[in-house]
C-alpha cells in the first residue's frame, strides 16, 4: 500500500549538538510505515522551539522516534500500514510527528493527523499540528478555560501565542497578552487580543491586578515570571507552564497558593503517549477545525525558507524576531 518510488530520501540531520551551521543535508532511507501508522510525502515542515532546543542537545528525542527534527508537518499520504481506516493514499494532511519532520517522508500514527482544513493551503497547514495541539491541551484540556474568563499569554506574537489568542477569543476569553515591541503588541491586538503589554515598558502584574487578576496563565518563559504570575492570578487562578526560555528554577513563597487556592500544572507535548495525542487530535477535529474552515481562526505566518536553508530558519527563530510561524519548504 505504498506510492514511495524511492528507497531514499533527503533530510536535514542534526551533525552534532551546536548552533545552526550544524544542520546539514543527508540521505536517509525513505521510512515504511509500522502498524497503525502512515508515511507523509512531506510538502512543508514546521519549524518550532523544540527543534532548536534538539540541535543545541538539550531535548533529546524519545527513544523510540527518529533522530532527526520536525515535530509538524503537511503532504500527502504516500503509505499506509496495517490497522489504518480512515486515510487514502493521496489524502492531504497535516499531522503531529515524533520527530522526522525534516525530511522528503515522515511516517507517524495515523491517529495523530488530520486532513488539511477546507480553504487551506499545505503551507498554512504545516503550521497548525505543534501549536494546535499544544494550546488545545493545555489551555482547554488541562486548564479549563471557559467563555467570560481572563486568560493572560505570554509570548503573544510566538507561534502558540497567535494561536492561543485565537482560540481563547473563539471561545470567549478575555484575552490579555505579553511581547517586547509595539508591532509585536500591534499584531496581537489584531488577532484578537483585548490588552497587549509590552514587557518592556509595562508591569503584566501590576496590569493583571488593575483587571481583577488572571484566571489563567499560559507561560513559556519561567524563571522570575513564575513568582510574578502567582501575583497576577485571581483567586482559584490556574497557571500553564509550557516552556522555560527564562529558566526552570525559581524561588517562590507558597502561600499565596494556598490562600488564593492557585493551582500550578504543566506539560510537555513530544513525551505524551501516542493514545494521549489521538485525543487531542479527536477533540481538535471536532471543536477547531470547523473554525479553520470558516476562516475565523487561521494560521499566522512570519516566514518561509528553503529545505537547503535549515539553518536560516533557526536563526529566524532564535532571534525572536518573528511573529508567529515559520516554515521549511520541502516538496514541490
Amino acid at each position: 500500500m505504498s506510492e514511495n518510488a524511492t528507497e531514499m530520501m533527503r533530510a536535514v540531520e542534526i551533525t552534532k549538538p551546536g548552533g545552526p551551521e550544524v544542520l546539514q543535508l543527508t540521505q536517509r532511507p525513505v521510512p515504511q510505515p509500522a502498524h497503525g501508522q502512515v508515511v507523509i510525502k512531506v510538502a512543508w515542515a514546521g519549524v518550532n522551539r523544540p527543534d532548536a532546543l534538539q540541535r543545541a542537545g538539550a531535548y533529546a528525542p524519545p527513544p523510540t522516534a527518529s533522530d532527526l527534527p520536525g515535530l509538524e508537518a503537511s503532504g500527502v499520504v504516500s503509505a499506509i500500514g496495517e490497522g489504518v481506516s480512515g486515510f487514502a493514499l493521496g489524502d492531504e494532511v497535516c499531522a503531529l510527528l515524533p520527530g522526522g519532520g525534516y525530511a522528503e517522508y515522515v511516517a507517524t500514527p495515523a491517529a495523530h493527523c488530520l486532513p488539511v482544513p477546507k480553504g487551506l493551503s499545505l503551507k498554512e497547514a504545516a503550521c497548525l499540528p505543534e501549536t494546535f495541539f499544544t494550546v488545545w491541551s493545555n489551555v482547554f484540556m488541562r486548564g479549563g478555560l471557559k467563555a467570560g474568563e481572563r486568560i493572560l499569554i505570554h509570548g503573544g506574537s510566538s507561534g502558540i501565542g497567535t494561536t492561543a489568542i485565537q482560540l481563547a477569543n473563539a471561545f470567549g476569553a478575555r484575552v490579555f497578552v505579553t511581547a517586547g515591541s509595539a508591532e509585536k503588541c500591534e499584531a496581537c491586538v489584531k488577532l484578537g487580543a483585548e490588552r497587549a503589554i509590552n514587557y518592556r515598558e509595562e508591569d503584566f502584574v501590576e496590569v493583571m491586578q488593575a483587571e481583577g487578576g488572571a484566571d489563567l496563565i499560559l507561560d513559556m518563559v519561567g524563571g522570575d515570571y513564575i513568582a510574578r504570575n502567582l501575583k497576577a492570578l485571581d483567586f482559584d487562578g490556574r497557571l500553564i507552564q509550557i516552556a522555560f526560555l527564562g529558566g526552570p528554577k525559581a524561588e517562590i513563597n507558597f502561600a499565596p497558593l494556598m490562600m488564593r487556592r492557585l493551582t500550578m500544572t504543566g506539560s510537555t507535548l513530544r513525551p505524551q503517549s501516542d493514545l494521549a495525542k489521538a485525543r487531542i487530535a479527536t477533540e481538535l477535529g471536532e471543536a477547531v477545525w470547523p473554525l479553520l474552515a470558516s476562516g475565523r481562526v487561521a494560521p499566522v505566518m512570519d516566514s518561509e525558507f528553503a529545505f537547503e536553508d535549515a539553518a536560516g530558519a533557526h536563526t529566524r527563530m532564535e532571534s525572536s524576531g518573528h511573529i508567529g510561524k515559520i516554515v521549511l519548504k520541502v516538496g514541490g
